[in-house]
């Protein structure tokens, strides 16, 4: 699919910059169940589906909007801000760096300190903090932190955009999620200001999932929307082309599918069952499929319906490739050569210096091999 230039830059209006910090082979005969794909076009800046295709109904959601600033300075935006994406280098730690919200009215907030980890490596930090549709914000940047830069975000109450989206549920081997159309991901941010595409799909076999947390507020309102905000943190800010991970899944056990990996094979994957590259682990990306539960798992369990559709997603994609849940295993990455022993379902923090999935859902990761392999 090409998108035409002038429907990208009609969409995104923010500046291409990084912001934000793959052993077995698929199973020989792995049978791909088909399942139902949603195509968007961009024809128009507010329009993905002019003529809905067969088997698809018109849908809208928000256009997001967003604008990209650097540095402590105020920042003022021209729509009320959900999330505010902030990464800096040079330190991982959070400790003196604060946030402080403006209201519709001006009045500025109290600061607050920046809390979490993200989903970032040892090299700096990455938050998407809730802004509780504020008109702006100030930063402070964390002790020892460089290259400040944020990201005031709305992905709900922007100008609507109709997509077409499929009209059975999708499936991904018995497995209902919520295709890309479904959750509302504007395909035009996949490709760059001259029509070309950002990050092109590369695919290697399979070898391992790595689960991770989106740091992102527990109990939320309107996950969807949670989940575009990181779409366009990492697509455009981030300039990955894309969202970093494969999967997500919501409190309510909702499966939110991820990287966009073609038109012709199951979710994440090709027709010959490899997988599509995503953006989730630095350095260890290739052949290695990453899982996202939207929330933040550091003190706090994931709901039981979400640890359900982790173990049943997480279930049927080993089954598709025919490898032990409960083993340890060598990755390599087929790009460079590098090797790294984990788990065959390992945590983020299995591969880097990260609090991601957080410790409580970290110390459920032998638990969750055990229910996967138990169904088996």
């Amino acid at each position: 699919m090409t998108v035409p230039p002038t429907s990208h830059r009609a969409r995104s209006r923010v500046t291409r910059r990084g912001l934000i910090g793959a052993a077995g082979a698929v199973a020989a005969g792995a049978a791909l169940t088909p399942v139902v794909m949603a195509n968007t076009t961009s024809d128009t800046a507010n329009s993905d589906a002019t003529d809905a295709e067969a088997g698809t109904t018109s849908e809208t959601f928000p256009e997001t909007r967003a604008k990209e600033a650097t540095g402590e300075g105020p920042v003022k935006a021209a729509f009320p801000i959900g999330y505010v994406g902030v990464r800096w280098a040079g330190t991982s730690e959070t400790a003196g760096g604060g946030i402080r919200l403006t209201d519709a009215d001006g009045g500025k907030g109290a600061w607050k300190s920046l809390s979490g980890s993200g989903c970032s490596g040892s090299n700096g930090g990455a938050l998407l903090i809730p802004a509780d549709q504020a008109s702006g914000y100030e930063l402070k940047a964390p002790d020892g932190a460089s290259g400040l830069r944020s990201l005031a975000l709305d992905t709900t109450q922007g100008p609507q955009r109709e997509v077409a989206v499929p009209k059975d549920t999708t499936r991904v081997r018995g497995v209902a999620y919520l295709s890309r159309a479904a959750w509302g991901a504007d395909e035009s941010l996949r490709f760059k200001a001259d029509g070309t595409e950002n990050s092109p799909t590369a695919y290697y076999p399979f070898q391992t999932i790595t689960v991770h947390h989106t740091d992102t507020p527990n109990g939320d309102p309107d996950p969807a929307a949670t989940v575009r905000a990181i779409y366009q943190f990492h697509a455009v800010t981030n300039d990955w082309g894309d969202i970093g991970y494969h999967f997500l899944i919501d409190e309510k056990g909702r499966i939110y599918e991820g990287r966009y990996s073609g038109d012709d094979g199951i979710p994440a994957h090709d027709a010959d069952g490899k997988l599509v590259t995503a953006f989730h682990v630095g350095g260890f990306n290739s052949g290695n499929l990453g899982i996202a539960l939207l929330g933040t798992l550091v003190d706090q369990s994931p709901t039981d319906a979400a640890r359900t559709a982790l173990t049943r997603l997480t279930r049927v994609l080993t089954r598709l490739h025919g490898v032990d849940p409960k083993a340890q295993v060598t990755y390599t990455n087929p790009v460079n050569g590098t090797k790294k022993d984990v788990p065959e379902i390992s945590g983020h923090r299995d591969w880097m210096e990260t609090d991601c999935p957080g410790g409580t859902m970290y110390g459920e990761l032998t638990a969750l091999r055990e229910a996967v392999a138990g169904g088996r």
